[in-house]
């Protein structure tokens, strides 16, 4: 069974948890603040969905992990478990919002996107972008009760299914997509391959398919909004 280790335990992170532990992952969940603060949340995910769910300290759930996920924004000086991350499929989640990171003159001048600054952290690891056009919470305007579920899970449809809809997944290694794609399959998801890193910049806030994050878009549909983003350097 694969274990997912869950790095970062807010409201993707425990959202994350419980969508993998339905579809038959195991999950250990780690924050910045020690697994005693965890317990909780893992008590109410096994309660809810299944047992196969723990909490741990940051090295030790990166060390357990056959597949990870940092589910935080990306910081020039956060320090990272690189040592059991290495050799390891990670996941990066995060968006680049000036508001809430400051400027990043990399990524602005376009030299760089904010998943091959993630990339340079974690040298070692095979870095995928993936999860982040989805919603981790309830729809805002709601229309039917099942609105009230995040998208990550009122989107999920079985595979075939007329109206299953797409994520992006970007990644320097063609291995990383493979697992990733296994990964979206199972929750419910088709995969759409954008890579490498230095192209995830299409899928980023604003960009034309940005606009359906909220209720999704199908396979075509998303391929053509990549197709059509266009940069805008400074």
């Amino acid at each position: 069974m694969t274990v997912f280790g869950i790095l970062g335990a807010g409201q993707v992170g425990s959202t994350l948890a419980r969508a993998s532990l339905a579809a038959g992952y195991d999950v250990v969940l780690a924050n910045s603040r020690g697994p005693q603060t965890l317990q909780g949340l893992v008590w109410q995910l096994a309660e809810e969905v299944g047992p196969r769910v723990r909490a741990a300290h940051v090295e030790e759930a990166a060390a357990m992990a056959d597949l990870a996920i940092l589910a935080f924004p990306y910081a020039p000086g956060t320090r990272l478990p690189n040592d059991e991350l290495a050799g390891k499929v990670v996941i990066d989640n995060n968006n680049y919002m000036v508001w809430r990171d400051g400027t990043i003159a990399e990524v602005d001048s376009g030299r760089k996107t904010i998943h091959e600054l993630r990339q340079e952290q974690l040298p070692a690891s095979k870095i995928v972008k993936a999860f982040t056009h989805v919603q981790f919470h309830g729809r805002h305007q709601l229309r039917v009760p099942e609105d009230g579920l995040p998208a990550v899970q009122r989107l999920a449809r079985p595979a075939g299914a007329p109206d299953r809809t797409a994520m992006v997944v970007s990644s320097d290694f063609p291995e990383a997509v493979a697992v990733v794609t296994r990964l979206y399959d199972d929750l419910g998801f088709d995969a759409v391959d954008n890579s490498p890193l230095s192209e995830s910049w299409r899928s980023t806030p604003g960009t034309p398919m940005w606009r359906h994050h909220v209720d999704g878009q199908s396979r075509a549909e998303l391929l053509e909004n990549l197709r059509r983003a266009q940069r805008e350097l400074t």
